[in-house]
């Protein structure tokens, strides 16, 4: 009776975890499915009551709107260049910086360690208007250079404390045996330890990747022009003085989201496991 009464409680726990991760799963989810719906529908049949999850008249007008408008589509453009040369640039400095960290002994080292996990602590919109300020003292504002800059300040630290982390697992006796056999640290760096460390590079790089493509307050701040605006400002120019373009605002939320999707989709393995390593102290 023992035995039957803790089978029982355990399948009280197994249904009741179900049932929450479905609750879960349909909070988290419905929005999605609606944004997705809706960018299918007119924006009559958006505030129709009751409302609709599926449309009676299914449409690609809003898709057809958004991509073919170039003016629509250099928001995009916008996105992947600077989304991807902050990735880049990111990647390159994180691994010199990562490198030192994990391999050398030199002074200050502890000092610029707590500097580089104050600066990932500093909410960012404290700095918006300093670096408005820095942007355009530097005529660099309206620009790809002062975008990319600025954002490089807050992926910076994520990178470099994930990559050192993960430098910090891979064995020492690497860097015995290649200096044994003459070769260089630049060596040591790009040629043995930078391929074994390519699961914690994929999952900076899209961690990188999710937090310049999304990012919306300095892209609005420290661009001028509809020609430098990203998707996230292009969303926003949608909604005009006298009525919103709903079905097109859904559309193309829906087109910025692929991307991020898709990365994670075909990387998940790497994304986990790196980030996994990462956090592992030796």
């Amino acid at each position: 009776m023992a035995q039957l009464t803790r089978v029982q409680r355990r399948v009280v726990q197994k249904t009741g975890l179900i049932i929450a991760l479905t609750a879960g799963a349909l909070f988290a989810g419905l929005p999605v499915l609606w944004m997705l719906s809706s960018s299918f529908k007119s924006n009559r049949e958006i505030f129709a009551s009751p409302p609709q999850l599926i449309t009676s008249s299914f449409s690609f007008d809003a898709y057809t709107a958004i991509l073919g408008s170039p003016d629509k589509l250099r928001f995009f453009a916008n996105s992947y260049l600077v989304s991807l040369s902050v990735v880049a640039l990111t990647l390159v400095v994180a691994i010199l910086c990562a490198y030192a960290f994990s391999r050398y002994e030199f002074p200050g080292k502890r000092v610029i360690n707590v500097v580089v996990i104050a600066i990932q602590a500093v909410p960012p919109i404290t700095l918006l208007i300093p670096f408005f300020g820095l942007v355009v003292a530097l005529r660099l504002y309206n620009t790809y250079q002062g975008l990319i800059l600025t954002y490089m300040v807050f992926t910076l630290p994520y990178a470099i404390i994930m990559l050192t982390g993960y430098f910090n697992t891979l064995p020492r006796e690497l860097d015995e045996a290649v200096k044994l056999d003459g070769a260089s640290s630049m060596t040591l760096l790009w040629r043995i330890l930078v391929p074994i460390a390519i699961p914690g590079l994929i999952s900076v790089g899209i961690y990188t990747f999710m937090i310049a493509w999304n990012e919306y307050l300095f892209a609005l701040t420290l661009t001028r022009t509809e020609e430098m605006r990203t998707v996230p400002i292009g969303i926003q120019l949608l909604m005009g003085q006298h009525s919103y373009q709903w079905n097109e605002i859904m559309a193309m939320s829906v087109l910025g989201s692929i991307p991020v999707l898709l990365l994670f989709a075909v990387f998940q393995r790497y994304f986990i496991g790196g980030l996994t390593a990462g956090s592992v102290k030796s």
